[in-house]
């Protein structure tokens, strides 16, 4: 899932929380305890084995929580001022070196994107499922073992449900469009489109949480939509990159950024309903991630036979086409021509997008939305040269038209503007 990026974090609270014995089961039913807490906060393991491997993970998830509030303050004493200096300097020093490696495996992430469906072209939906099952096993692993901890609590585990139903379909109708164009496409397209994802975010920002956006966010936006138009008019004329792609598969890819936009403003709803339902404690963010990639999953799958459809897959041949997914996926079996990259390819795309996204999130968490914001926007256009240069398994590369350039760079103007800092005195929502 490309998390892309997108998503609305929040910061996990820094606040200490005492591990208390636990009255509720992992869901929040009352009942009778089922997990019993000995006082350092770790379950009773007779394996030495198990009890130290459990005191890692607990040390390095418990480490997670601090130091996530960050605030800037202005200070008079002089005396001070020398023994922060240090600090600082270190901090900066962490921001640029995070912000190179998620700079690096953004771009890694794009270009696999597009190699994972190389061997997987007729198979994009059975990719886009197996994703999904490994976000679901990585979140409710994590979410359970911060649940022990005492960091995620009964309340946060508690709150409606259907919610999160929401998000996880929209989702899966995003991951599943979005691998499917993305098979079809040249690789410099699939960046370019799936900056859509801003225009779709304002509007539905401004729409339903009733934001209000400045003048240049706003003109920011508009930038983004005439880039992208730009760059796929570019394809209308014989000779450019989009010649001869049938226009359903850039629509596609273009839908999918909404689809994701608008799990985006649901999940910012829900954290900010959250603090009402919570009084002013943080949600978890893994709360929210382990129970949208649960119906995330369970979508992709009931979506499964009409998305299907538009490969021209009968429903009856269903079964036969998820078992020669597998096959191709594994590059095993008789019926594997054309699979050739797999399983390296998807393998390598799975673990790079988890990585990018655990990368995305630690550098929001020590500097900004903002340096985030900017650190994906400077993979764009870096990405879209490395996929139009000849690839492993994609040798022919792609020649950038000078109108596909053209609207690029108007693209990144937009992004730039949409960035750039706003005054403190604006307000966020409307009165």
């Amino acid at each position: 899932m490309e998390i892309t990026s997108t998503s609305s974090f929040q910061a996990i609270s820094s606040k200490p929380h005492l591990i208390k014995r636990r009255s509720h089961n992992f869901y929040g039913a009352k009942s009778r305890s089922l997990i019993s807490m000995p006082a350092d906060g770790l379950p009773p393991c007779r394996s030495p084995l198990k009890y130290n491997f459990a005191r890692g993970i607990t040390s390095i998830l418990y480490s997670s929580r601090r130091n996530t509030n960050f605030t800037a303050r202005a200070s008079t004493d002089d005396g001070n001022s020398a023994q922060t200096a240090s600090p600082s300097s270190s901090n900066s020093q962490i921001i640029i070196i995070s912000s190179a490696v998620t700079v690096t495996l953004a771009i890694a992430n794009r270009v696999l994107y597009k190699l994972a469906l190389v061997p997987m072209k007729q198979y994009p939906f059975f990719l886009a499922q197996i994703t999904t099952f490994g976000y679901v096993v990585i979140y409710f692993s994590t979410l359970y073992t911060r649940y022990l901890m005492g960091i995620v609590t009964d309340e946060m585990i508690s709150l409606p449900k259907y919610r999160f139903l929401f998000i996880g379909m929209l989702e899966a109708l995003g991951v599943a469009s979005g691998m499917a164009a993305a098979a079809m496409l040249p690789g410099p397209a699939i960046p370019i489109l799936s900056q859509t994802f801003l225009v779709w975010q304002l509007g539905f920002s401004a729409v339903l949480l009733g934001k209000k956006f400045s003048v240049t966010q706003i003109a920011g936006c508009l930038l983004v939509a005439t880039g992208v138009g730009v760059a796929v008019a570019s394809g209308s004329n014989s000779g450019q990159m989009l010649f001869r792609v049938d226009f359903l598969w850039p629509s596609m890819m273009i839908a999918s950024s909404a689809f994701q936009a608008g799990a985006s403003i649901i999940k910012e709803f829900i954290f900010d309903d959250a603090k009402k339902r919570l009084k002013g404690k943080s949600l978890d963010i893994f709360v929210v991630n382990s129970f949208g990639s649960g119906f995330q999953a369970l979508f992709v799958l009931l979506f499964l036979p009409f998305l299907s459809n538009l490969k021209g897959i009968p429903f009856a041949e269903l079964p036969l086409y998820l078992k020669s997914g597998a096959g191709c996926l594994l590059n095993l079996g008789a019926n594997t021509s054309g699979c050739n990259g797999a399983p390296l390819l998807p393998l390598l795309y799975i673990a790079t997008n988890m990585a990018f996204n655990i990368s995305m999130l630690r550098l929001m968490k020590i500097s900004s939305a903002v340096v985030s914001s900017l650190v994906v926007m400077l993979s764009v256009p870096l990405a879209i040269y490395v996929l139009s240069l000849p690839l492993p398994y994609l040798p022919e590369g792609a020649s950038l038209s000078p109108f596909f350039l053209f609207g690029s760079v108007i693209l990144l103007l937009g992004l730039t503007l949409y960035n750039l800092p706003q005054p403190a005195k604006r307000s966020s929502k409307m009165t």
